[in-house]
């Protein structure tokens, strides 16, 4: 057999080795032991079949080695070219706006035999039924609750006690002397100082009706219309911690929600404090205090696409992060929507938030035409309840999905495939199910939270 088959036989071992191993060392570090195990394997698996080609004699070897090295070659070159990409479609637009009274957040602050709550189910009578149903359960960072605590659920509760003390912040004077900017400076002098604050991504939309909600339904701002004359909202993306959300749906991803959330609004409330030092009105968005809905704004904003599970796909963490949102009449250059059909393309297909939720709240259907836009929408109902049952907000949707995995080398040459190739797309769901399990179980519970001298 010609010695260049042979030479290329051998490097081609020494790559899969050396690729397969690194692979292991990266999933070791994650703390992914199924994909540390299987990579490990491979790395001794994969090499032996061009190994033996190089190293004894066969019948018909140079054509079967011809054959591999074509087949490996090829399939990577197939797996990696652009192929299949879509053209780029506008932004889907909601035909109105959405009423805040009727999220599960503002539901749950009903309380039975007042006047608000009578006056909201005469009007929503539908609703009642199935809001009793969460209201039976031991309810949110409660005891008596599946996955409660003491400890880590009075830490969450410490994080939106914190929060809570910030909402009133939200407003603020504007300064009577205007500071003349340049739009697009000034924008990418927020953009830079938030990720400085430790935001992931800062992207800037065009403030369109939409994006508010039509009518209060949290604390003071309840059955108030929303009126909010700015131009501008700037959404900020934090990110979850991977070790807190994979150990989902114990108390560690409710530890984590209200952290980033208490992160996302400090970021919100600085930066809105800052554009009023300049003479501008703004607004900052934070958690129970939204007149946006902030999802919608930071797809806009160029962050990310809306996924099956109804929430934010980033380019970089997929669904794990939260967002804050400040809006603003200061002049600033809006961001282009990323347009990216690889997000819905991949949901289509993968459905692992969908096999993974408890409550079997996230739809197994294709998009559907709702509210004049094509989109995905979860039953919101079964998810709260469940949360109410689980004492935290479960996050097995975030914690399973193949976008969630860390930033680094490794996954992002996947997310680079993905975004670039629809037969890639197959081909990574099957890696992600091969590597970390279709429905992968929740991670222990962090250990330096998981201390056995007091009682959690």
């Amino acid at each position: 057999m010609p010695n260049s088959i042979n030479i290329a036989l051998i490097i081609t071992s020494c790559l899969l080795f050396v690729i397969m191993l690194w692979a292991a060392m990266v999933s070791f570090h994650e703390k992914e032991k199924r994909a540390f195990s299987r990579f490990l394997l491979l790395s001794i698996v994969l090499p032996i079949p061009y190994l033996f080609l190089a190293l004894f004699k066969i019948d018909f070897q140079l054509p079967t080695a011809i054959i591999l090295l074509i087949l490996t070659y090829g399939s990577l070159i197939l797996l990696l070219i652009p192929f299949g990409r879509k053209k780029q479609q506008p932004v889907s637009i909601p035909s109105h706006q959405i009423d805040e009274r009727d999220t599960m957040f503002s539901r749950n602050e009903l309380i039975p035999g007042t006047e608000t709550f009578d006056n909201y189910y005469n009007r929503k009578p539908a609703y009642k039924e199935v809001d009793d149903h969460f209201r039976a359960k031991a309810g949110l960072l409660k005891p008596g609750s599946s996955q409660y605590k003491p400890i880590p659920f009075a830490s969450a509760d410490a994080s939106f006690e914190t929060i809570g003390a910030l909402r009133k912040q939200v407003n603020g004077s504007v300064n009577k002397n205007i500071t003349k900017t340049n739009p697009d400076e000034i924008g990418q002098y927020i953009k830079n100082w938030s990720k400085k604050l430790g935001a992931l991504d800062c992207g800037i939309a065009e403030l369109k009706p939409y994006h508010l909600y039509s009518v209060g339904g949290r604390k003071e701002r309840r059955d108030k219309p929303v009126v909010n004359q700015h131009s501008y909202a700037i959404a900020f993306t934090v990110e979850m911690d991977k070790e807190m959300v994979s150990a989902a749906p114990s108390a560690s991803i409710v530890m984590e929600s209200a952290q980033q959330y208490l992160e996302s609004g400090i970021i919100a409330l600085q930066v809105a404090s800052f554009i009023r030092k300049l003479g501008y009105q703004a607004r900052a968005h934070i958690d129970g205090n939204y007149e946006v809905v902030c999802p919608l704004v930071a797809r806009d904003a160029g962050l990310g696409e809306i996924g099956r599970m109804g929430l934010l796909m980033t380019p970089k963490l997929g669904p794990r992060v939260r967002i804050s949102v400040v809006t603003t009449d200061l002049p600033l250059i809006i961001d282009k929507p990323l347009h990216s059909h690889s997000f819905t393309d991949f949901c289509t297909i993968c459905k692992k938030c969908a096999d993974a939720c408890p409550s079997q709240a996230i739809s197994f259907d294709p998009m559907q035409n709702i509210d004049g836009i094509k989109r995905w929408q979860i039953n919101q109902e079964k998810c709260f309840t469940l949360w109410c049952t689980l004492g935290t907000d479960c996050g097995r949707c975030i914690s399973v999905c193949p976008y969630s995995h860390p930033d680094n080398l490794l996954h992002n040459i996947v997310r680079v495939g993905i975004r670039n190739s629809s037969l890639f797309r197959k081909f990574a769901l099957h890696l992600d199910d091969f590597f970390y399990g279709r429905k992968p179980a929740p991670a222990d519970f962090p250990e330096w939270a998981a201390t056995n001298s007091i009682n959690l």
